[in-house]
């Protein structure tokens, strides 16, 4: 399905595979017949297994279960050649008041990230924080959280995967997340998607927030972020490839109104803090580009 999209050039892929007993020669010569490459894989330490927690699990032995899950998924992300391998812990944190000792899960979920990034100095460890669900409160809850654990873990081959949903749904502004993670160096990939604020709706890029999301656009590349424009959308009603091609057709618009924004007069209106000023000059360059889009010019 992914290939008939047409325009996708990477995959990130769930790993244990569906059906389990899929070999990486047949996941790798599936990729070339589609023309895709593998970019990342991402481990289920989410899954039911973990329900009370991965990294967090207050049972040793299922700790144990997610570290070597990972473990697990970086061999196949080196055989595959991935960039990196995605964390999402998203059954790590607490549901209730007075749950856990909050210094205890903090722990460990630094050391448990900290012995994954040592044991494989040579692959690089993206966690992708959320406010919650499934949990309540996820401990890699925001932006800031996440740099701070970072720090603390200690390597250099960790970083954030800054989906633009989550952060909104967090209440972040996701271009001023972007600045914060990339100031750090620590920015190693994103995922684009939209949502109603309310929750992670995964709906198809800029279908709610498109000037925000053009800020977020505008913001990695005046940064000079190199990496991956990744799409997380979850089309429940809508045909999954049809929506994809939206999605690169609308980020192929954000690019295009990139090319043609007056960068000057933008960077002018904002030294002043004109708000009406950078609004104006954002959406006579976005709305005129995604207009193109929209006709089908190339």
């Amino acid at each position: 399905m992914a290939g008939r999209v047409g325009s996708l050039s990477a995959v990130d892929l769930n790993w244990p595979f569906s059906p389990n007993d899929l070999t990486t020669t047949e996941i790798r010569t599936a990729l070339e017949a589609a023309r895709l490459r593998a970019v990342a894989v991402t481990p289920e330490i989410y899954t039911r297994t973990f329900a009370r927690g991965g990294f967090t699990n207050p049972d040793v032995s299922v700790r144990a279960q997610a570290i070597d899950l990972v473990a697990r998924a970086a061999e196949l992300a080196r055989d595959l050649g991935c960039d990196y391998v995605k964390l999402w812990p998203g059954q790590d944190g607490v549901d209730y008041p007075f749950q856990a000792d909050h210094r205890e899960l903090w722990k460990y979920s630094v050391d448990a990230v900290r012995e994954l990034a040592t044991a494989f100095p040579d692959m690089r460890f993206a966690i992708e924080y959320k406010p919650r669900e499934p949990r309540n409160r996820m401990l890699f809850s925001s932006a800031a959280v996440t740099l701070l654990a970072i720090e603390e873990i200690g390597r250099d081959n960790v970083g954030i995967l800054l989906d633009f949903g989550h952060s909104l749904y967090g209440g972040e502004s996701p271009a001023e997340a972007a600045r914060l993670i990339i100031s750090r160096g620590r920015l190693f990939a994103i995922d684009v998607n939209d949502n109603l604020r309310g929750w992670d709706d995964d709906m198809v890029v800029g279908s709610v927030h498109p000037l925000e999301t053009f800020e977020f656009f505008h913001a990695l590349v005046d940064a000079g972020w190199e990496g991956i424009w990744q799409l997380d959308q979850f089309p429940f009603r809508e045909d999954p490839v049809e929506a994809a091609r939206v999605g690169v057709e609308t980020m192929r618009g954000f690019h295009r109104a990139l090319e043609r924004l007056d960068w000057d007069a933008l960077r002018a209106a904002q030294s002043a803090q004109d708000a009406l000023a950078a609004q104006r000059i954002a959406k006579r360059a976005l709305y005129g580009a995604l207009a193109e889009t929209q006709d089908g010019s190339p």
